[in-house]
């Protein structure tokens, strides 16, 4: 495991000095892929071997609007999506829309529709290192490699997480935000009464300038904003642009499809049954952060450790000092780097 150190001030110096990062800017182009059934919205950048960029909740293709055109200019063709329910793209309405078996083949399509025949790489964080995860398991022939931000892949899952989790949260009365998840409507009409605070609140509380146990403690009755501050200002890495951007998206897509993701994990555990047991073969990088809570959500398991175990062509796991959950956005002078120069070593890619 590699410890890359650097003060957050660092950072969020260099960016203000660079100016705001406005998602949606000229360095891309967006088109329609026809994938899986549905029609997913990308930006696409550059020419060559295809890399996929999959995002989180909630997020959008922008959530890497720092790495597609540094990506791109290495000599690769860059794919960023909106997954389905998000932006541009189609959002069914049902909950099993959304399991594992439909996203991870929307990803394997769009691999088919952009790569010109040849396997892709596939790159994603949190939800969509889940995704990224699985679409190299369950689609081996598309992927030739696999980077994943702040979710390591331990092994196909038995349990689904909320069950697997209880005796941390429920069974003590202590509120888990994927339980919050369940019931349809709910977590979707408290984030929707006031879109751009849910997302101030939600991204300031799973970054690395959070305070420690902001958030902790609260009981399971509790939704999902209580206690959660809206600090003025916000970190720097995300400007009020990027903020208002997602914030445009979501208005127009609304938080049912992306939230029917965390609804399917009784669903993706059945579906996963075939694969248990298997490791991922394919080259892969692991970048995460020390502050990033999803490396805690099961005290005294060490999942970076369980990957290896998983993942035996894993080439580092490399963790960002102070650094929380939104990992390319927090740190994107560190994770494009890395990326790239993973990227421009993998065997048959062009520097």
């Amino acid at each position: 495991m590699t410890l890359a150190r650097g003060a957050p001030a660092e950072h969020d110096a260099a960016r203000q000095a660079a100016g705001p990062v406005l998602a949606g800017s000229s360095m891309t182009n967006f088109r329609t892929i026809e994938t899986n059934g549905i029609r997913l919205r990308a930006a696409v950048a550059g020419e060559g071997p295809l890399v996929v960029l999959v995002h989180r909740f909630p997020e959008s293709w922008a959530a890497w609007r720092h790495q597609i055109g540094p990506i791109a200019a290495a000599g690769f063709k860059v794919c960023a999506i909106d997954c389905r329910g998000y932006g541009g793209s189609d959002k069914p309405e049902a909950i099993e829309a959304y399991d594992l078996e439909n996203m991870t083949a929307d990803i394997a399509g769009v691999i088919d529709a952009e790569g010109g025949g040849a396997p892709g790489v596939i790159i994603g964080h949190d939800w969509g290192a889940h995704l990224v995860w699985h679409t190299a398991l369950c689609h081996p022939a598309k992927v030739r490699a696999v980077a994943a931000l702040s979710v390591p892949f331990v092994g196909v899952a038995e349990t689904a997480l909320i069950d697997a989790v209880k005796p941390v949260y429920a069974d003590r009365g202590k509120f888990f935000y994927q339980t919050y998840f369940q019931q349809p409507g709910v977590a979707e009409a408290e984030a929707e009464a006031d879109l751009t605070g849910f997302i101030r609140k939600f991204y300031y509380w799973l970054s690395g300038e959070a305070p420690d146990g902001l958030g902790h403690g609260r009981a399971s009755t509790s939704a999902l904003l209580d206690g959660l501050p809206d600090p003025q200002p916000f970190p720097a890495w995300m400007g009020d642009a990027d903020i208002g951007y997602l914030v445009s998206e979501f208005r127009r897509s609304g938080l049912r499809g992306p939230i029917n993701r965390y609804r399917n994990q009784h669903r993706d555990v059945e579906f996963l049954k075939p694969w248990r047991g298997r490791t991922i073969d394919q080259p892969a990088l692991f970048i995460g952060g020390t502050r990033d809570l999803v490396l805690s959500m099961r005290p005294g398991y060490d999942m970076v450790a369980a990957m290896r175990a998983a993942v035996p062509n894993l080439e580092e796991a490399m963790l960002l000092e102070g650094c929380g959950h939104w990992t390319q956005q927090e740190r994107p002078e560190a994770v494009t780097a890395r990326l790239t120069n993973w990227l421009c070593g993998l065997s048959g890619s062009r520097a």
